[in-house]
């Protein structure tokens, strides 16, 4: 309770402070819906509007595209999930919270303090009912087992992993789940959906206990086939209905908010579980793409958009509302199969995981009929954890210094009022921990290697070579030629922003 009240405090102070942002944005008429769907790794060259040669077609996306602006500079503040999602719901980057690298599994404990200012704390103060649906993977807040060392282990590690011999998940939930954070009702599942425990969470509680289990299965082409761990599950746990089941889900919380709350404005959280693995497109969608298996659960993403685009248009709230669709990194292309000749992260070198573009650099859309001009594209530099900074110019509120640290009002960008983006820099950050920072065409990493998936994660480096790596982008976008021995004066001044990044974030700047 005391965490509660110190976190509206801070949001009261926030209203009388004047905006850390410059870029102000007038006459915003109303608050708009705020529906924000996340797709779990997709990649930049997956869908057909950005990527001709893709094997997909993804006409739903298309047309939000058509009808709104699409970012190609986009960037996840981290290449792996958990991270990103704690990025887009805080405005902060996860390298700050205690997960340095890696990401969450099922069994662990909340990622995000309840004295943290959410994206839904700030859009339930400003009037908005607020709405999770899908995939959480932050955390949730179990009861710890006697005799398990595990909040111990994790106080001041790296990412070490909760297990089934550490939490019980029969007990009640204890505070810090998604409903202490903002939103007024979630429903969805823990974590990935290879990840165990299997079942539905319900606001701050199972929907039904996980009860039985499941036997693990291996990877595998085969449409009859999905990955996953084995472990426990509620009885009536399937993995083939799952991205089904959360679509019907949010397309009844767009009906009833339209039918029943018609005046007040929605923020609806839509984090999917495709097309990660397990990939499991359903009946009608198989064979539907060019690129296999993967292709025909990219296809039925884009019918996930189609639904809800189409649940907006039934209850007449398509003209006042804001509608992004991203994703959360990049495509895990090791898992497609050279076979299809399909490029899910286009020609950005590497893939989920990786530091390099392929890693984070992702689709980025946003649709507001008669606010953002039809059919516009920016290359501006941007990144997911801004939506906390522009929410807030949205409403016409402020974010205090110490909240939403990396977060940068994208909205003059999106209602092209301007071209250049608010941001003098982001940072990236890869599965195992390793940073970079970009600014203008200019891209540093600090270590050799990919720090990901791709081999080698970390090169070993002897005496007289470079270090890090140094891409110019504008002239070299696959970071095959590295510039980091002949630039030094370049390799001084990123890694001196970098470091002021790391140290104060926005405030700072």
């Amino acid at each position: 309770m005391l965490l509660r009240l110190s976190l509206l405090l801070s949001l009261l102070i926030a209203a009388c402070q004047p905006s850390t942002d410059s870029s102000e944005v007038d006459d915003i008429p109303g608050h708009p819906h705020i529906v924000y769907i996340l797709a779990d790794d997709l990649g930049w060259g997956d869908i057909s509007v950005q990527n001709p040669d893709s094997k997909i077609s993804t006409p739903n996306i298309n047309q939000l595209a058509r009808e709104g602006i699409r970012f190609t500079d986009m960037h996840t503040p981290s290449s792996v999930c958990t991270p990103t999602r704690y990025g887009i719901l805080t405005g902060e980057y996860a390298w700050r919270s205690r997960l340095k690298r890696g990401v969450l599994f099922g069994y662990d404990l909340p990622l995000i303090p309840e004295d943290k200012v959410t994206v839904a704390d700030l859009m339930q103060r400003n009037g908005y009912y607020t709405t999770g649906v899908g995939k959480w993977h932050l955390g949730l807040p179990y009861q710890i087992k006697e005799g398990s060392d595990y909040r111990q282990r994790h106080q001041d590690s790296i990412a070490t992993l909760g297990t089934s011999e550490d939490v019980d998940i029969f007990k009640a939930f204890e505070t810090g789940g998604p409903t202490d954070l903002g939103f007024d009702e979630y429903y969805g599942i823990p974590a990935s959906l290879d990840m165990a425990p299997y079942g539905y969470i319900e606001n701050n509680g199972w929907e039904t206990l996980p009860t039985d289990s499941v036997a693990a299965e291996e990877r595998s082409l085969d449409y009859d086939k999905g990955f996953w761990r084995g472990g426990e599950a509620s009885l009536d746990f399937d993995h083939r209905q799952v991205l089904p089941k959360i679509t019907e889900r949010a397309v009844q919380v767009i009906k009833e908010h339209g039918q029943t709350r018609a005046n007040q404005p929605l923020f609806l959280y839509f984090p999917l579980n495709a097309p990660h693995t397990p990939w499991l497109p359903t009946e009608e969608f198989r064979s539907k793409s060019q690129a296999g298996k993967y292709g025909d659960f990219v296809v039925m993403v884009d019918d996930v958009v189609g639904q809800v685009m189409q649940a907006l248009e039934d209850q007449g709230m398509t003209d006042n509302t804001l509608i992004i669709f991203t994703s959360d990194n990049g495509a895990h292309i090791d898992h497609v199969g050279g076979e299809y000749e399909h490029a899910g992260n286009a020609n950005w070198r590497g893939q989920k995981a990786d530091i390099h573009e392929g890693g984070h650099r992702v689709p980025f859309i946003a649709r507001w009929p008669n606010r953002i001009p039809a059919n516009q594209t920016s290359s501006a530099l941007g990144c997911l954890t801004d939506l906390m900074a522009t929410a807030a110019a949205i409403t016409g509120d402020s974010l205090v210094a110490k909240v939403g640290v990396d977060s940068y009002n994208l909205l003059p960008v999106m209602l092209s009022e301007q071209q250049e983006s608010p941001r003098e820099a982001v940072v990236h950050h890869s599965l195992d921990g390793m940073f970079s920072v970009r600014k203008g065409n200019w891209k540093l990493i600090l270590g050799r290697g990919t720090g990901g998936f791709t081999p080698p994660r970390r090169e070993e480096v002897t005496e007289g070579e470079p270090t890090g790596q140094l891409y110019n982008l504008a002239k070299d976008p696959g970071e095959q030629n590295n510039l980091f021995v002949e630039e030094t004066e370049k390799v001084d001044e990123l890694t001196a922003v970098l470091s002021q990044y790391k140290t104060e974030g926005r405030s700072s700047l």
